[in-house]
């Protein structure tokens, strides 16, 4: 005997309802990026005795990311207006969300300390720096270490010995060999920890064997004046370039704004180079949004450089009105504050 036809419809119809409920739960491998918040830097910063009044505004820049959590997420993605997709592999590669998300914070304040460094020492102020320990930037998959070690983690001994810096590292492991085990003292979000690892043998490094990770340094700073940056949740390194100008904004005894609203984005080193950030389309279209009069953006100066050319490619698609001023280094930026003319 066949259902009454109401009876299937009704099956249908939780069937429908059922598949869509079970769909919001299945996520893509898929991340999605957004214009974000353009944000006034004078509350964010503080310098010791520094000025901060101005006529006009720096600005840092910012983009929303978001995990396309379900398809329909990820549908938004590719419709939305000056909304990009990427795989999430190319965003945080082998990572997980934790060490994704320790490295994102690393990376911003190891960015607002060299911001610090850069901003202080082009204003002359003193700046003395010290190796306090190497955190780990990446483990590789075929390391021993993997599962035991993670990105994000601070090593500060191995077999007991000090590792100030990562050249300390590869001294001890140069007399090593593969299948030697070290014990590595560590630091994870807080909580000390001990694992003991087996070394593997490594291609064209200064040792034979190793780890396996890929390490950078940490430092600290002895400054002539205390400077504080108030990130709140913002994440990565971008902002590096607009801190450090906010620094060395605060030090002088002349307004180098000059009534103009100024945003910016890129990376900076210590010694003051600008370097190349992700997100640029998005900063662009945000930077437009709130009526920005100038951009700093990182200059195109490798083949493989991009930023330059896609702001100046984005600005002239969509008709945005902002001066886009390429810098590739912090000095740059402060000689075209100089010589800019006060605002009508």
């Amino acid at each position: 005997m066949l259902p009454a036809k109401g009876t299937r419809k009704k099956r249908i119809l939780t069937g429908i309802v059922i598949l869509f409920i079970v769909s919001l739960f299945v996520p893509t491998p898929f991340h999605i990026f957004q214009p974000g918040s353009v944000e006034e830097l004078g509350s964010k910063v503080l310098v010791e005795d520094g000025e901060q009044e101005a006529e006009g505004q720096l600005y840092l820049t910012t983009v929303l990311s978001m995990k396309a959590s379900n398809i329909y997420y990820l549908a938004y993605g590719l419709l939305a207006p000056h909304a990009a997709v990427e795989r999430s592999t190319s965003v945080k590669g082998n990572m997980t969300d934790q060490e994704y998300n320790r490295w994102l914070k690393y990376l911003m304040d190891s960015s607002q300390e060299s911001a610090v460094v850069a901003g202080l020492k082009a204003a002359g102020e003193e700046v003395n720096i010290y190796p306090k320990g190497v955190i780990i930037q990446a483990v590789d998959e075929k390391s021993k270490a993997k599962g035991s070690l993670e990105v994000g983690d601070i090593i500060h001994t191995v077999d007991g010995l000090p590792v100030r810096k990562s050249s300390d590292l590869l001294a001890y492991l140069k007399g090593k060999e593969t299948g030697d085990v070290v014990t590595v003292a560590l630091n994870r979000d807080g909580v000390e920890k001990k694992e003991e690892i087996e070394l593997i043998p490594l291609k064209h490094s200064k040792t034979k064997a190793g780890l396996g990770i890929v390490l950078s340094d940490y430092t600290k700073l002895e400054t002539s004046r205390k400077v504080k940056i108030k990130a709140g949740d913002i994440g990565g390194p971008s902002a590096g370039l607009m801190f450090s100008l906010e620094v060395y904004k605060q030090l002088q005894n002349r307004d180098i704004t000059k009534g103009y609203k100024i945003a910016g984005t890129g990376t900076i080193s210590q010694d003051g180079k600008v370097g190349q950030i992700g997100g640029i389309r998005e900063k662009i279209t945000a930077v437009d949004k709130a009526d920005i009069d100038i951009f700093f953006c990182p200059k195109d100066i490798e083949p493989t450089d991009t930023n330059e050319k896609t702001v100046m490619e984005e600005a002239e698609k969509y008709g945005y009105d902002v001066k886009i001023v390429p810098v590739e280094t912090l000095e740059e930026a402060i000689k075209f504050l100089e010589k800019l003319p006060p605002k009508p």
